[in-house]
């Protein structure tokens, strides 16, 4: 498409044999719709942000996890203190005998689920593996390559043990309470959500909570959840034939007309006029 946008890998990369790099975003500023000459990992340690990934909306914060390809079309908007990194790589430079696209999803046309979370002792043995890989990637040496390559390996295979769908939280049992409430939420998209009633079931202060939710996200538990519901709702608005009524009640409205004021006051433009133009842009 003529003026689409492209990240180059000799813009990123320091050698054309270069395999891995880490290139951190702090923070991550709006950053319009492109595509790579290479793969990334997209790591998200606090802040929240609006990422939109093949034309689908993610409300995302600390602890989300995304496998990018290169093919794949992404955008940020909405950000607000957004700290996150990229680990970008080239697949046809990995020369480490291991079978990559068992941990990779999407890589060599494995089955492809973009969007994951990682929890809070996963996320702290990923930073420690990504400063090392940080650290190898920015040398010069002839065993540089190889080490970045190593802890490529341990990174991916730290990820994959670690992480979870978005909102299973049988996952989270181990994990740390705001684990489990992002994906409570995550999970609650279309019922009602009491904060109260979570805080009984795992023994802590409310109050506690919501200030350790809006330090870690820069967001209210309740524009959290909103927000998800409205990415949701954009999904479906745009990838399905449903009643803008019937969308509502699947995405936690049961009134529909308050809906569509919500929407319109987060997107700006109404569900029906949303749907229209999504689906002829």
């Amino acid at each position: 498409m003529p003026g689409e946008l492209i990240l180059r890998k000799a813009d990123f990369f320091a050698s054309p044999d270069q395999a891995v790099a880490v290139a951190d975003r702090y923070p991550q500023n709006v950053f319009a719709e492109h595509t790579h000459e290479f793969c990334e990992l997209v790591l998200v340690w606090r802040g929240n942000g609006l990422h939109i990934l093949n034309d689908r909306p993610y409300r995302i914060t600390r602890g989300d996890l995304f496998y990018i390809r290169a093919e794949d079309k992404h955008a940020y908007a909405s950000v607000n203190d957004l700290v996150l990194q990229n680990i970008i790589y080239c697949p046809e430079r990995l020369t480490l005998n291991l079978d990559w696209a068992a941990h990779i999803p999407g890589l060599h046309g494995s089955h492809w689920s973009p969007h994951w979370r990682i929890g809070s002792s996963g996320m702290a043995q990923a930073r420690q593996v990504i400063s090392q890989l940080e650290h190898e990637s920015n040398r010069q040496d002839v065993l540089s390559g190889g080490m970045a390559e190593l802890l490529f390996a341990q990174l991916v295979l730290t990820l994959s043990r670690h992480r979870y769908a978005t909102d299973n939280l049988a996952a989270t049992d181990r994990e740390a309470l705001l684990d489990k409430l992002i994906t409570a939420l995550a999970g609650s998209l279309n019922r009602p959500f009491t904060l109260e009633a979570f805080c009984v079931q795992e023994g802590c202060s409310e109050r506690g909570l919501r200030q350790q939710f809006r330090s870690q996200t820069g967001m209210t538990i309740s524009q959290y959840l909103r927000q998800l519901r409205i990415c949701h709702a954009q999904y479906l608005l745009q990838h399905t034939e449903q009643m803008i009524s019937d969308i509502a009640m699947m995405c936690g409205f049961e009134d529909s007309n308050y809906f569509s004021v919500v929407f319109n006051r987060e997107v700006g433009m109404t569900p029906g006029r949303w749907r229209h133009r999504s689906r002829v842009t």
